[in-house]
């Protein structure tokens, strides 16, 4: 059997260690799957995973120039299931790299606009962003200022 990398195969553990434990391939090939790659959680002890004689699905992850295969069953693991469905997710609005700020969707400018449009679209946007901003500072603060104790009546 030909050993390459990305191949998928099953094999049995001949040697534990501290640091991996040993598969034999079919075809009589030998490999290693080091300790941080047995599980996608972290191995403190391999035979809480593991134990010779066990019957393993693998993937090759390298050959080294040596000749030593480099195996994985995280990998293996991973790519036996099937790919989550991203698109019944929700998507998140658009945000700047400052905090707590919602950017909205982004708009592409039209084409068709004059300068004198895009310049009117931007200053209504413009507004009612800074009206949005004083009602959400005048919630956070108390509601603005009032006739009984607002700044109006300070001395």
């Amino acid at each position: 059997m030909q050993v390459e990398v990305g191949l998928m195969c099953e094999g049995r553990v001949t040697g534990l260690t501290k640091f991996g434990a040993f598969v034999e391939l079919p075809g009589g090939n030998t490999g290693m799957v080091h300790i941080s790659e047995v599980a996608s959680s972290y191995v403190k002890e391999i035979t809480q995973f593991l134990s010779e004689g066990q019957t393993v699905k693998v993937m090759v992850i390298g050959i080294g120039d040596d000749g030593k295969i480099s195996l994985s069953i995280k990998k293996a693991i991973e790519k036996e299931r099937p790919a989550e469905d991203t698109s019944a997710k929700p998507k998140r609005p658009y945000r700047s790299s400052s905090p707590n700020v919602w950017q909205g969707k982004r708009q592409e400018p039209d084409k068709d606009m004059s300068f004198e449009d895009m310049m009117q679209k931007f200053k209504q946007v413009s507004d009612e962003k800074m009206t949005d901003l004083k009602h959400s500072k005048e919630s956070k603060y108390g509601g603005g200022f009032s006739r009984r104790g607002g700044a109006a009546n300070r001395k």
